[in-house]
C-alpha cells in the first residue's frame, strides 16, 4: 500500500526524500493529491511496509512543514 508524508515546504520534502534515502527507504517525490487539501505542496511517497522506518527519520528531523500522513484508499488518499 502507498503512503505520503505531505509537506507544505518543497525544500523540507526533499530533504526528507534524501535522508529516508540514507535510511535505506525507497522514497521518492511527488505532487501533494488535491484530497490532501494542501495546495500545490510536495510529497514524500512511499510503501506502507516502511513506515516504523520513516516516522522515526522525519519525526527526529521535526520538519516544520511537515502536515502529515496520508495513505492510498480506493484510488484517493485519506489521512492517517
Amino acid at each position: 500500500m502507498t503512503m505520503l508524508a505531505v509537506f507544505r515546504s518543497r525544500a523540507q520534502a526533499l530533504d526528507a526524500v534524501s535522508r529516508l534515502g540514507n535510511a535505506g527507504v525507497p522514497a521518492q517525490a511527488v505532487s501533494t493529491p488535491k484530497e490532501a487539501g494542501y495546495g500545490c505542496g510536495l510529497s514524500v511517497r512511499f510503501d506502507a511496509r516502511f513506515y516504523p522506518r520513516v516516522a522515526p527519520v522525519l519525526k527526529k528531523r521535526a520538519y516544520s512543514a511537515f502536515a502529515g500522513y496520508f495513505r492510498a484508499c480506493g484510488g484517493t488518499f485519506v489521512r492517517v
